[in-house]
């Protein structure tokens, strides 16, 4: 099993009506049985007392292999980044990693 973690730093937009109901059902449906697991985290806090969170959004999407991903994102590529506009100004950061737990 790979996950793969999109990672959103602070910043002033995240519409998170949009993400919840359009982006990842959207993701979803394009993904289709590929797409495992989807994660959504919401970032509150930071490690140490009183510091903000470093994201505020990460969201893991878990998937067979890292081939079974790129053969469901590849073909929307276009369409599912584009969209990120639509609910944020940050840019996000990917990493993919495989499950060890």
């Amino acid at each position: 099993m790979i996950k793969v973690g999109v990672f959103y730093p602070q910043s002033k937009t995240f519409d998170w009506d949009y993400y919840l109901n359009k982006h990842t059902p959207m993701l979803r449906k394009l993904m289709g049985p590929a797409l495992k697991k989807v994660d959504i985290e919401k970032g509150i806090a930071g490690g140490a007392p009183g510091t903000a969170a470093t994201y505020q959004t990460v969201c893991n999407l878990h998937f067979d292999s890292v081939e079974a991903f790129q053969g469901a994102f590849g073909p929307h590529a276009g369409e599912i980044m584009g969209d990120i506009a639509n609910y944020t100004d940050a840019q996000p950061i990917v990493q993919i990693s495989e499950v060890k737990m």
